[in-house]
């Protein structure tokens, strides 16, 4: 269920539901998890709530791009504690 708040007046339900299906139809019914209806006037201004998406960080080692060296052998584990780090950390 999507939590719905309107501040500065009033709306009805039909319109509520207009800008439920639009943040659906946007981000995806899994992933929007409310919205924020700002009545300003004649204007209205709406604030989307989405749940964060989960990401792996992919780096690029001996060639290979990679998330984790859970699956490098250990010849390729050796290869990666011997190379040469071009970066100096601050």
């Amino acid at each position: 269920m999507v939590e719905v708040k309107v501040t500065g007046g009033q709306i009805s339900e039909e319109e509520k539901n207009a800008y439920i299906e639009r943040g659906i139809k946007k981000y995806g019914e899994a992933n929007l998890e409310g919205i924020d209806i700002e009545l300003d006037g004649d204007y209205v201004n709406l604030h989307y709530h989405i749940t964060p998406v989960p990401f792996q960080r992919i780096r690029r080692i001996t060639g290979y791009l990679v998330g984790t060296l859970d699956r490098f052998n250990d010849a390729k584990r050796d290869e990666v504690e011997s190379r040469v780090k071009h970066m100096k950390a601050n």
